[in-house]
């Protein structure tokens, strides 16, 4: 039997406080079932169009998207949260923070969150940028922000934590790029 949660209580992730992480769109929070490292980091590459509201999950290597999400299950839950409770979060529109525990209206179970994902295209509220399709420049600029994102978590003192092996792993020109400084 599986028990799902009445309550959802802040928890630390590698900002500066407990949160409980929010969205407004139900693909984002399928986006959050899926990381591909463990906690406080986190791995799933995506943007939203310019112009445009439609999340894009950036494959950064190839086949990316299937491996981070193919057989990932898991529960998306809608809250109860007052305005006056809630926090935008920096960079991206449809993110909510609280302090907070917040009370759970509805739970959704994910079967598998590589299969939505592909419904969610067909229904065009999801677009995919295959790896194969990006350009030279648009890699250079999200490898850019993985090396940023490396200096600031001062990662070559923990290169066997969970995002430091695996950028070694799928994205080693990054890591090489970060050690060379």
């Amino acid at each position: 039997m599986e028990v799902t949660l009445e309550i959802l209580k802040p928890n630390q992730a590698d900002h500066d406080r407990p949160y409980v992480y929010m969205t407004t769109m139900d693909v984002v929070a399928v986006f959050y079932l899926c990381n591909a490292v463990e906690r406080p980091y986190y791995w799933f590459p995506y943007g939203f169009e310019s112009g445009s509201e439609i999340p894009v999950y950036h494959e950064l290597y190839p086949n990316a998207l299937k491996e981070i999400s193919e057989g990932v299950s898991g529960y998306i839950y809608e809250v109860l949260a007052e305005e006056n409770q809630v926090i935008p979060f920096k960079n991206i529109p449809c993110a909510r923070l609280v302090t907070e525990p917040v009370e759970v209206t509805k739970c959704v179970r994910v079967e598998n969150a590589y299969d939505l994902f592909m419904e969610y295209v067909r229904q065009g509220k999801m677009k995919v940028g295959y790896f194969e399709d990006k350009s030279e420049q648009q890699l250079e600029w999200w490898y850019s922000c993985c090396v940023e994102y490396l200096k600031e978590k001062h990662m070559a003192q923990t290169p066997d934590c969970s995002y430091a092996s695996f950028i070694k792993s799928k994205l080693p020109q990054v890591w090489e790029r970060y050690i060379a400084g």
